[in-house]
């Protein structure tokens, strides 16, 4: 087994140009997945004699294993092969710390090595303004995505929901989803007026909504759904028209209370109100 896994450590150096990752990630998935009888053997024989040839070989079989847990953080913006590097890293500690005695399978114990080491490059690296300082903040950063059923914002219920799962408080829910949906300052110094010279490279990046045909695309549909809802609003009678602006579109809002003491009932027909006039609302939208 030892001796196969040397062999695939040269074909990896001598499979692609510098910096394929595709060759490389080919490669490191054809090397044998160690049996429990050799990890446990190379394993030992690091720990007792700190065998060099037997912790690379240790590293080299579950190479693999790194790269399918980074595949799981490139939804962060950064380089897929700068996440598994960082893993690698991780990996390496592990079988530094691994007890074979332990009587546990080496990528049982390396997982959270690997994942503490991702997971500190992603913190470093995703923003230039770190979005998590606290313990709290950390386990938000990294579960709050997979915890969000949309990309919509999340409704109270959902907030406290997920609040409750995580362990944290809802009020710290809100703070790290506004963290996350929003986007980097220019921090580079803004050129003077009377210089063409001062420029920093950031004013050469492009705009993430510099595309015209999404800024058409945008423009039209809000101005095609502004004019299909001004329309549908017309058909309203003057008291649903009322109760919708002054619960969705006054920057006042009134509660059900207050616009049922206005017109005299009871603020559950207030809500049926509401209900029926979003519901003739929707449909004349879908038209």
């Amino acid at each position: 087994m030892t001796t196969a896994i040397a062999a695939m450590n040269r074909d990896i150096a001598l499979a692609g140009p510098v910096g394929s990752l595709n060759v490389y990630i080919h490669a490191v998935g054809a090397i044998p997945v160690l049996s429990r009888e050799d990890e446990h053997t190379l394993a030992t024989r690091f720990h007792d004699t700190e065998d060099l040839d037997a912790a690379r070989d240790l590293v080299m079989a579950h190479l693999r294993f790194v790269v399918h847990i980074a595949k799981g953080y490139t939804g962060y913006g950064l380089p897929l092969g700068d996440l598994i590097q960082e893993g690698n890293v991780g990996l390496m500690k592990a079988v530094k710390r691994f007890d074979p005695d332990y009587g546990v399978r080496l990528v049982s114990f390396a997982v959270h090595w690997i994942r503490a080491e991702i997971h500190e490059f992603v913190l470093k690296n995703w923003r230039i303004v770190k979005v998590a300082t606290t313990k709290a903040q950390r386990k938000l950063f990294f579960n709050l995505r997979k915890s969000k059923k949309s990309l919509a914002w999340l409704s109270h219920a959902e907030t406290k929901a997920v609040a409750k799962d995580l362990g944290v408080t809802p009020k710290e829910v809100t703070e790290m989803e506004r963290r996350l949906s929003a986007r980097d300052a220019i921090f580079d110094p803004a050129p003077y007026a009377d210089d063409d010279h001062t420029y920093t490279p950031a004013a050469y990046l492009p705009s993430p909504d510099a595309d015209p045909a999404v800024l058409v695309e945008k423009t039209d549909w809000t101005e095609d759904a502004t004019g299909r809802m001004t329309a549908a609003m017309t058909e309203l009678d003057d008291r649903s028209r009322d109760i919708l602006e002054n619960r969705w579109l006054s920057e006042n809002k009134m509660t059900l209370h207050e616009l049922a003491d206005r017109y005299g009932i009871s603020a559950e027909r207030i809500r049926q109100v509401e209900a029926n006039a979003i519901k003739k609302l929707r449909t004349a939208m879908a038209v």
